[in-house]
């Protein structure tokens, strides 16, 4: 049993890949997950991963300073940039530029724990990057968002870090007192929660795939190559300045991961509560779930054929 729910979450881009080109193919058997449901399912993602955590994994974050620092650094200065200056460079409609830079802005998605470990990188650290980010999205998404988007349309900050409280941050800490204090329940329903989250995720794409159908036939060629050109930036430019910054190589592939990938369906979930004269925001957002996740699962199929060598002993 644990082997197929292990199978299922880890065929994570094939579901997304599946669920948006029947989408678009039937929009009428998806548009109905739309406005709260968004929302939920977003919670149900963040309290999957807060069941996840322990204290202990806090306090080994803080063993990890500098690995830790640089990804989550990188994360939260090379997306945005990409995002902001793609829209620019290709002179997206309003909508779909502030949803491409609100997607930019959001922290680590949880799919990169899964490429991560596909791609045999240093999966610990890869949790630890993406609970920091998720942690540090609830000050830098609305910050960030309110920078670079403020220029097409009004962006109430307090609003977004409101939403990213209640989206995000309840939710994980919901599911971490879970861990710490009903443990045999969490044991019961951990092996399922990857798989449920990974569900959740695609029942999002596909609700706004499925609900902005009409206008992704109209624009989806320019939003496809926006958001190409936004992860595949994101997974160059963090193992660039990782090894810069004189990270190891295993390090360096995990923190490629954690920059290129995103909480798209946070994005999602924002851009429905915060942009819904612009509902049409939300489309980048369901676009890019579905691109990082095949482009990351195509690097972890790359680097499973390059593993790094281990490490010689001293002297």
């Amino acid at each position: 049993m644990h082997r197929l729910l292990a199978l299922g979450t880890n065929l994570f881009p094939v579901w997304v890949l599946l669920g948006g080109a029947l989408a678009l193919m039937h929009p009428a058997w998806f548009a109905w997950f739309r406005g709260d449901f968004i929302t939920w399912g977003l919670a149900v993602i963040m309290l999957g991963m807060g069941l996840t955590l322990t204290v202990d994994d806090f306090r080994r974050a803080l063993k990890l300073p500098r690995a830790v620092g640089i990804g989550v650094a990188a994360h939260y200065v090379i997306m945005p940039f990409l995002g902001w200056s793609i829209a620019r460079l290709l002179k997206l409609e309003t909508p779909f530029a502030v949803g491409l830079i609100l997607v930019s802005c959001c922290p680590c998605g949880t799919a990169s724990n899964v490429v991560n470990y596909l791609a045999r990188s240093n999966v610990a650290l890869s949790v630890l990057m993406t609970i920091c980010s998720t942690l540090g999205a609830i000050v830098m998404t609305p910050l960030l968002t309110k920078w670079l988007a403020g220029k097409y349309v009004p962006v109430d900050a307090l609003g977004l870090f409101l939403s990213t409280v209640k989206i995000v941050l309840a939710p994980v800490i919901g599911g971490v007192l879970l861990n710490r204090y009903a443990p045999r329940v969490v044991k019961g329903v951990l092996p399922a929660a990857p798989l449920v989250s990974v569900l959740a995720i695609t029942l999002i794409c596909t609700g706004i795939i499925g609900g902005s159908a009409k206008d992704f036939a109209r624009s989806g060629g320019v939003l496809i190559l926006a958001v190409v050109l936004l992860h595949a930036g994101g997974f160059i430019l963090g193992y660039c300045a990782s090894r810069l910054l004189r990270c190891d190589e295993l390090t360096s592939r995990t923190i490629s991961v954690e920059v290129g990938m995103q909480n798209s369906g946070l994005g999602a979930a924002l851009a429905r509560e915060q942009f819904a004269a612009l509902p049409l925001a939300a489309l980048p957002c369901a676009i890019s779930a579905t691109c990082h996740s095949v482009l990351g699962s195509l690097l972890a199929g790359l680097w499973r054929l390059r593993p790094v060598a281990p490490a010689r002993p001293p002297g």
